[in-house]
């Protein structure tokens, strides 16, 4: 991937919040954002077409993460973690994550709406260019200008730009994941649902090795 708003690894590492020398690594739920409640379904965990979903539909193992994308441990399982469980099990066939929004603030919204903009297909390399490049982003003056700025190097112009943010429908959509996730306890990121059981925080790949091995037994 080309270099995007500066990228450098070693920021990146820490702005994992050096999680990597710890059991577990979370960012606090925040306030509540401005938004309608949505009609939640009768079982938030069951995977539908409306769902991101990285790796083989019929994949054993199923993992659900609720992240926000201004969460710095989420940015530590995303550059440092998932990179091996994708190699391992994902590219092989075994296991599939689908990707839930749950903004922790107005920010992590507005990177959740650029990512809506893209096709389907190109979805997850955005999630990965934006977890990667975090700190330039997020922590801007104006993290609204730094996103359009990362948006214009994807072909997206600033009308599209405007036009993504200010969609309602996706607003809507965001807000009800992070409202699904919060009715089955999820209060902060990253809180991953492998098979249906809660795992918050970030955990050392062998950990989610084992986790993972068990079920595939």
């Amino acid at each position: 991937m080309p270099e995007i708003l500066g990228l450098n690894r070693r920021r990146v590492l820490r702005l994992a919040g050096g999680f990597a020398g710890a059991t577990l690594g979370f960012c606090a739920l925040g306030g509540n954002l401005a938004a309608p409640a949505v009609a939640q379904t009768a079982d938030p965990l069951k995977v539908t077409d409306k769902d991101h979903v990285l790796g083989d539909a019929n994949a054993k193992v199923t993992i659900i993460e609720y992240a926000s994308l201004t969460c710095s441990h989420c940015a530590g399982f995303h550059t440092t973690v998932l990179p091996d469980l994708k190699k391992l099990y994902i590219d092989t066939g075994k296991v599939k994550l689908v990707f839930r929004d749950f903004p922790l603030d107005r920010v992590a919204a507005q990177a959740s709406l650029l990512a809506e903009c893209v096709p389907a297909d190109r979805y997850f390399a955005l999630v990965d260019m934006l977890f990667q490049t975090q700190e330039q982003w997020a922590r801007a003056r104006d993290p609204q200008d730094a996103l359009s700025k990362a948006a214009r190097l994807l072909g997206i112009d600033d009308v599209k730009f405007r036009a993504c943010q200010d969609d309602k429908e996706a607003l809507a959509a965001i807000i009800g994941e992070r409202q699904a996730g919060e009715s089955i306890g999820v209060d902060s990121t990253p809180t991953l649902f492998i098979n249906g059981t809660k795992y918050p925080g970030v955990r050392p790949v062998p950990a989610y090795q084992k986790i993972i091995d068990d079920l595939l037994k």
